[in-house]
């Protein structure tokens, strides 16, 4: 039954990565992508209960669209945050328990795991994909490379 479960989100997010490499391919613009990517996430993926986007802003990031609650953090500095940890470190940060984690900026209490993924156009880091869930350890290394795989289709949109 797990094989079962494994070979079916796979599939699925196949499906995903040629529906956001055809919204790319399409030359939308950059905000209707991400947005209609943070809706596909969010519709097939129950576990993705908040899915944003942050875009590089000088020195901080901005909120851009997203699919969930509203957000009290339409911009964070480099030096707070998991988002902000993401850029610092350049690679993607999973946290299974953000009240665990001192870094982790509340949004909602609900939200129990993240993972913030950076988008990358060259070596320079443009924005990054923000995913909360209401489950502890919902994130995994398959969420990791799925979503890694996703950040370089989305990097042409920059």
């Amino acid at each position: 039954m797990a094989k079962l479960i494994f070979h079916k989100i796979e599939e699925t997010q196949k499906e995903i990565i040629d529906q956001i490499q055809n919204l790319v391919d399409s030359g939308k613009p950059r905000d209707l992508v991400l947005k209609e990517t943070a809706h596909l996430l969010k519709e097939h993926f129950p576990k993705y209960n908040w899915v944003g986007f942050y875009l590089m802003d000088g020195n901080e990031l901005a909120l851009g669209p997203y699919v969930g609650k509203p957000s009290p953090h339409t911009r964070i500095k480099l030096d707070s945050g998991i988002c902000g940890a993401a850029v610092r470190e350049e690679q993607t940060i999973i946290v299974l328990d953000v009240n665990a984690d001192l870094r982790y900026l509340e949004c909602s209490l609900e939200t129990k795991s993240e993972i913030v993924v950076p988008i990358r156009k060259g070596d320079k880091i443009v924005g990054e994909i923000d995913i909360d869930s209401d489950e502890l350890s919902a994130f995994d290394e398959q969420d990791k490379n799925f979503l890694e795989n996703l950040s370089q289709i989305l990097s042409i949109s920059f």
